[in-house]
């Protein structure tokens, strides 16, 4: 059923709305998403007096920055830490709601294993001179904009060993699908944890943030002066639209365009894939399971099934498991129960049988297999570091793409989809008219 104008128009607040009926509009700029990018973006182009309108397919807001309470204990399903905190405006804005951030230090190292079995000092002294070996490897293949499995073979297995682990923990994503050049640009700096929650603080941030819940978009028809953008609530008409959707949902159609979007934008997505950084929790009863020794794990199944266990995260009564790649891939498609069930006799073998007995409750955060992101964030396939960079460009002046994978050295994390939203919202009301 097409919903009645008025109620679009409560939701994008008061500003400039007379301007936008007068275009024979609902508004000005329809924000597709409310994650990071599509908040930032709102946020801005209300503060300059542009009306807009946010609709969100899930039934809450920040995308996947989302701090995941239903175990009773809260833990980040998705973003985790303020990356490059000297220019990330999340370390601001925490500073100004007065959200206790804690540095990144690092601990000690993850106790390591094989199949269940204990790896011995002089095999993890081997592994580690492959992560100290690597960065050679890497920086002849950034200028040939190689993949990580490309620029290593053929080398030493520990140094091809580790550029797995590089891929697949830092960017979710198998070595041969990840070009060195993107992962090159990316910018560095310090990091913080947020012990109450990255998605929680992107919440509180967007709080004040008129957005339809629950309002999945379908199409978006743009060959006339305006854009018309088809909701499960009826038709939004609008100047420009700036779409902040993960390129995952867009490659896998979830949004139809009309016409088609034009080959450099496609060109462009086709360059541009979702790794799969897959998180699973456990609830523990502290009592049940008694000591371990450590409260960070590493197992190995394989060439490539490896998973990373952090105990006790900011002293909660959780474990999380994380792991990415194709290994990800399989458990997001196995389901929660099946990735709950791996991950609790995972523990079994590397702490003792009585992990069957301590586990609570589980939670698969499941980027992959969610309709509404398909990944869990952008990376740049081999020869094509240059995506990021073209899906930048609007098309006909009246759609533009915005979020974490048009972030460049920002891409891949929270503060670069912000940063985005800010940008694209400065050029969108630079060039509406009025």
């Amino acid at each position: 059923m097409r919903i009645a104008r008025r109620v679009f128009l409560a939701g994008a607040g008061a500003a400039a709305v007379s301007r936008a009926r007068g275009a024979d509009v609902d508004v000005d700029v329809a924000v597709v998403g409310a994650g990071a990018a599509g908040l930032a973006a709102a946020k801005h182009l209300r503060g300059v007096g542009r009306s807009v309108i946010v609709v969100e397919a899930r039934n809450r807001i920040g995308g996947r920055a989302y701090t995941d309470s239903t175990l009773g204990l809260p833990f980040d399903a998705g973003a985790q830490y303020i990356h490059w905190a000297e220019r990330n405006p999340w370390k601001r804005i925490a500073d100004e709601l007065g959200v206790p951030l804690q540095e990144d230090a690092s601990g000690a190292p993850p106790l390591v294993y094989a199949d269940g079995v204990r790896v011995a000092d002089a095999e993890r002294r081997r592994r580690r001179r492959g992560f100290e070996r690597i960065w050679a490897a890497l920086s002849l293949g950034a200028a040939a904009d190689k993949s990580f499995a490309d620029a290593v073979r053929g080398g030493p297995p520990e140094v091809v060993e580790a550029a797995g682990g590089v891929t697949r923990f830092s960017l979710g994503e198998d070595p041969e699908r990840v070009s060195i050049a993107d992962y090159e640009q990316l910018w560095s700096g310090d990091d913080f944890l947020i012990p109450s929650g990255y998605g929680a603080l992107v919440t509180r941030y967007g709080a004040d943030v008129p957005v339809r819940l629950e309002t999945p978009v379908s199409a978006i028809r743009w060959a006339r002066q305006t854009v018309e953008v088809d909701t499960s609530g009826g038709t939004l008409k609008a100047s420009t639209a700036i779409v902040t959707v993960p390129v995952g949902v867009l490659k896998a159609g979830g949004i139809r365009f009309a016409p088609e979007l034009p080959q450099p934008t496609r060109d462009a997505l086709e360059g541009l894939g979702m790794g799969a950084y897959t998180k699973i929790a456990l609830r523990l009863d502290r009592a049940r399971l008694g000591p371990v020794e450590g409260t960070d794990y590493f197992e190995i199944l394989g060439d490539a099934a490896a998973t990373s266990f952090e105990f006790w995260p900011f002293g909660h009564d959780l474990v999380v498991a994380v792991m990415g790649g194709d290994h990800g891939r399989r458990l997001c498609e196995a389901g929660e129960r099946a990735a709950v069930d791996f991950v609790t006799e995972r523990l079994a073998a590397l702490v003792g049988s009585r992990m069957r007995d301590a586990v609570v409750a589980g939670r698969l955060a499941g980027w992959w297999s969610d309709p509404y992101s398909r990944g869990s964030y952008s990376v740049a396939r081999p020869g094509h570091v240059a995506a990021r960079m073209a899906l930048r460009e609007p098309v006909a002046g009246r759609i533009w793409f915005a979020g974490e994978a048009t972030a460049a050295g920002g891409a891949m994390t929270v503060g670069g989809a912000t940063l985005e939203g800010e940008r694209v919202a400065r050029e969108v009301a630079r060039r509406l008219p009025g």
